[in-house]
C-alpha cells in the first residue's frame, strides 16, 4: 500500500481499538474445545473411536457436547478470517502473511511432533497397565501382536486448524486479487432474515460429503469439504470485518437463533447414527440431507448468536478474560496430551464420571495456565504465539 492508502486506514477507528469481545469469543471457543475433548472419553457415540474411552458413559454427555460442536469451530474460523482481514487492511497482504507464518504455520512445524510423540507416548504405556481397555487399546494390542499391522496414516491431530488456517491464508493472499465488488456488492445489500435463510445453504454440499457429526479435518491430505465448510466461516469473517454495523444488525435475533437451533439440534440428534462411523453415511439421501440441513443452520445461526452476545457482554478489557485470551491458544496446543495422560489412569478407577471429568479438566487447565506462566507468558514461545506484550 502506499503512504497515502496507509494514513487513511490507520484513521479508522476498528483499526487503533482493541476488540475484546473478538478477543473473548475466539479464546471461548478455544477453553470450549478443551472441555469438549475431555467430555468425549465417556460419549456412547465416540466409544469405538478414543483411545482413553471409559467404561462409563452417559447419553447426557452426548446431548450436551455435540451441540457445542457443532458452533465452536465455526465461530472460530469466522473471527480467524475477520483479524485476518483486519491486518490486512492494518498492515497489508505481506505483513499479515510474514504475521500468520509466525502465529499459525511455526507453531504447527513446531509442535506437532511433540504433540504426536506426547499422545503415543502415555498410549503405549497405558495399554499394558490398563484393565478396562478401550477398542481403541484392543486394536492396539491386535496391531502388536500382528508386526504386519500397516500403521495409522499421519494426522494433525487437533492442531489440523492451524493445517487449515495456513491454507486459508494463502488463499486470501491469491483471491486477493480478483474483483469480488459484486458479490460484496450484493451481500452487502442482503437483510438479516433472508441471510439467514440463504447462507447456511451453501455449507451443504460440504457436509453431505461426510460423516455427522461433522468430523475433524485431521488427515495431511488436505480435505476439500472443509474449504467448503470452514472455508466459507473464515471468507464469512473476513467480509464482516469491511461490513458496517454487520453484528449489530442481528441483535434482535440472539434468543430466536438460540431456540430455533435447539429444536434443529433434537431433530439432528434423532436422525444421525448414535455410534460415530468413519467413512461415507450409512443414512439414506433424505436423511443425510436433512441432517447436513440441520449442522449447517445451527452453525451459522449460533456462530452469530455468539456474535450479538459478545459485542453486548464480553466487548470490555477484564484482566482475567485477558489473561485466559492470551494463555488459550497454548492451553489448546497442550490439552490434548494432558487430557490422554490423566485418563488413562482413571479408566480402572472406580470413580463416579462426575468425578473423573471434573478431575480431568481441573488438572489439565491448572497445568496448561501454570506452564503458560513459566515457560510461555515472557518467553520467546510466548513472542511467537501472541506477539511481543
Amino acid at each position: 500500500m502506499n503512504s497515502t492508502a496507509e494514513s487513511r486506514l490507520q484513521d479508522l477507528p476498528i483499526l487503533n481499538t482493541r476488540l475484546h469481545y473478538m478477543d473473548n469469543l475466539r479464546a471461548l471457543a478455544m477453553l470450549a474445545g478443551v472441555f469438549f475433548h475431555g467430555a468425549l472419553a465417556y460419549s456412547p457415540m465416540l466409544h469405538s473411536l478414543w483411545p482413553a474411552a471409559d467404561a462409563q458413559q452417559s447419553p447426557i454427555v452426548d446431548y450436551i457436547v455435540w451441540f457445542t460442536h457443532l458452533f465452536r469451530m465455526p465461530l472460530f474460523f469466522l473471527i480467524a478470517g475477520f483479524f485476518v482481514a483486519y491486518l490486512v487492511q492494518k498492515r497489508g497482504m505481506g505483513s499479515m502473511l510474514k504475521n500468520r507464518a509466525l502465529r499459525i504455520l511455526l507453531p504447527l512445524i513446531i509442535f506437532l511432533p511433540l504433540c504426536i510423540w506426547a499422545v503415543i507416548a502415555p498410549l503405549l504405556a497405558a495399554v499394558p497397565s490398563v484393565h478396562a481397555k478401550s477398542p481403541v487399546m484392543e486394536m492396539i494390542v491386535t496391531a502388536m501382536a500382528n508386526p504386519g499391522t500397516p500403521p495409522p496414516p499421519p494426522t494433525t491431530m487437533h492442531l489440523w486448524f492451524l493445517y487449515n488456517l495456513v491454507f486459508f491464508c494463502v488463499l486470501t493472499w491469491v483471491l486477493h486479487y480478483v474483483n469480488w465488488q459484486w458479490l460484496r456488492a450484493y451481500f452487502n445489500q442482503i437483510t438479516p432474515a433472508l441471510f439467514l435463510a440463504i447462507f447456511p445453504l451453501l455449507l451443504v454440499p460440504a457436509l453431505l460429503s461426510v460423516a455427522a457429526p461433522l468430523p475433524a479435518p485431521d488427515s495431511f491430505l488436505p480435505q476439500l469439504w472443509s474449504f467448503g465448510f470452514f472455508g466459507l466461516f473464515f471468507a464469512l469473517g473476513y467480509w464482516i470485518f469491511s461490513t458496517e454495523n454487520f453484528i449489530d444488525r442481528f441483535k434482535s435475533y440472539g434468543f430466536m437463533l438460540l431456540i430455533m437451533s435447539v429444536v434443529l439440534y433434537i431433530i439432528f440428534y434423532w436422525l444421525i447414527p448414535k455410534h460415530f462411523i468413519l467413512g461415507p453415511s450409512p443414512l439414506v439421501f433424505w436423511k443425510k440431507l436433512a441432517v447436513a440441513l440441520c449442522e449447517t443452520y445451527i452453525s451459522v445461526w449460533m456462530s452469530l448468536a455468539c456474535l450479538v452476545w459478545g459485542k453486548t457482554y464480553l466487548n470490555v478489557h477484564n484482566r482475567f478474560m485477558r489473561f485466559m485470551s492470551d494463555s488459550s491458544y497454548w492451553i489448546y496446543i497442550v490439552h490434548l496430551p494432558l487430557i490422554f495422560a490423566l485418563q488413562y489412569p482413571m479408566m480402572d478407577k472406580d470413580w463416579s464420571l462426575l468425578a473423573k471429568y471434573s478431575a480431568t479438566m481441573t488438572l489439565t487447565l491448572a497445568v496448561g495456565v501454570l506452564s503458560y506462566l513459566l515457560l510461555v507468558r515472557w518467553t520467546p514461545i510466548g513472542w511467537m504465539l501472541n506477539g511481543r506484550r
